[in-house]
C-alpha cells in the first residue's frame, strides 16, 4: 500500500521542480526580450527628417497630430529642454531624454517646429 505522506511529498517535490524549471527558462527569455527593446531605443537617430523622427519616436505618446502632452503655448526653449533632458509629469509614461539617443539642440528645435505645424490648422 502507498503511504499518503510519501505520495504527497513526492508530488510536491515534482511540482516544485516543474516550477523551478519553468522559471529557469522563462526569466532569461523575458529579460532578453525587455533588454533588446532598451538597446533598440538607445540607438542614435541619424535621420534629419523631423517627420520621420516624430513618427518613430514621438507620435506614440503625443498622437499623430501632437494633440497630447504638448502645450503649444509654452516657449520653444521649454520643449527643447524637455526633448533633450526628459521631463516627469503627473503620472507615467514620462518624457524620456533624447540627448543621448542622437537628438541634439538643432534636431530638438526642428521637432518642436514640426509639432507646432501639426497643431496649426491648414490655411484656407
Amino acid at each position: 500500500m502507498i503511504n499518503k505522506h510519501y505520495f504527497r511529498s513526492t508530488f510536491m517535490n515534482n511540482y516544485k521542480l516543474k516550477i523551478l524549471t519553468i522559471a529557469l527558462f522563462a526569466v532569461p527569455i523575458i529579460f532578453t526580450a525587455s533588454y533588446s527593446g532598451v538597446v533598440t531605443n538607445a540607438m542614435p537617430i541619424a535621420d534629419d527628417d523631423s517627420a520621420a523622427v516624430y513618427k518613430a519616436k514621438c507620435a506614440m505618446c503625443h498622437s499623430p497630430k501632437a494633440e497630447k502632452h504638448f502645450d503649444a503655448a509654452l516657449a520653444d526653449e521649454h520643449h527643447v529642454k524637455a526633448i533633450l533632458e526628459g521631463q516627469k509629469g503627473e503620472k507615467p509614461p514620462f518624457m524620456p531624454a533624447f540627448k543621448d539617443k542622437g537628438i541634439d539642440a538643432a534636431k530638438a528645435q526642428a521637432l518642436v517646429a514640426y509639432m507646432r505645424s501639426l497643431r496649426t490648422p491648414p490655411a484656407e
